[in-house]
């Protein structure tokens, strides 16, 4: 046993078992072991808010993707609507493209009709004065006084009866 007390290292090994009797008496394990559970309570704070974090991160992508479906829903029913009322708005059109023509062509047919109607007046009232003319040609030139005169006395008689 002298040759422990002689060997370095020996009194180095009793230094070191000296130096933790004294740090356990002083409460250094005790501060160490809190300074680690802090860290370690620390650590699991921030692990929690970092779950929390995400979990919140995952709603608000969740809501936004939420939003964006309804959006893109709502521009689907908007193009619906949209086309709707295009092809709405197409069938007036043509109603009404469809409506002004049939009115022009009433109106052109009603004006073609007049000017028949015109046309054969103004044939009738040309032939009435030609019949008129070749009557009194034939008359003057054609017939004798005694003759004409009969014709005349007819005439007036036809005329009585017809107003009567």
């Amino acid at each position: 046993m002298t040759y422990l007390l002689n060997d370095t290292t020996f009194w180095a090994f009793v230094g070191l078992i000296g130096f933790f009797v004294i740090l356990f008496f002083a409460g250094v394990h005790k501060t160490v072991g809190k300074l680690l559970d802090d860290r370690a309570e620390k650590i699991r704070g921030e692990l929690d808010e970092a779950r929390r974090l995400r979990e919140e991160a995952q709603e608000l992508l969740a809501s936004y993707e939420r939003k964006h479906a309804e959006a893109a829903e709502e521009a689907e029913q908007i193009i619906k609507k949209a086309r709707a009322e295009a092809e709405y708005l197409r069938e007036q059109a043509q109603a009404e493209i469809a409506e002004r023509i049939e009115r022009r062509t009433a109106m052109a047919e009603q004006r073609i009709a007049q000017a028949q109607a015109q046309a054969a007046k103004d044939v009738r009232g040309l032939a009435a004065d030609l019949a008129v003319d070749a009557a009194r040609t034939l008359l003057t030139e054609g017939l004798t006084k005694p003759q004409r005169t009969k014709l005349v006395k007819t005439g007036i008689a036809d005329v009585k009866d017809r107003l009567n």
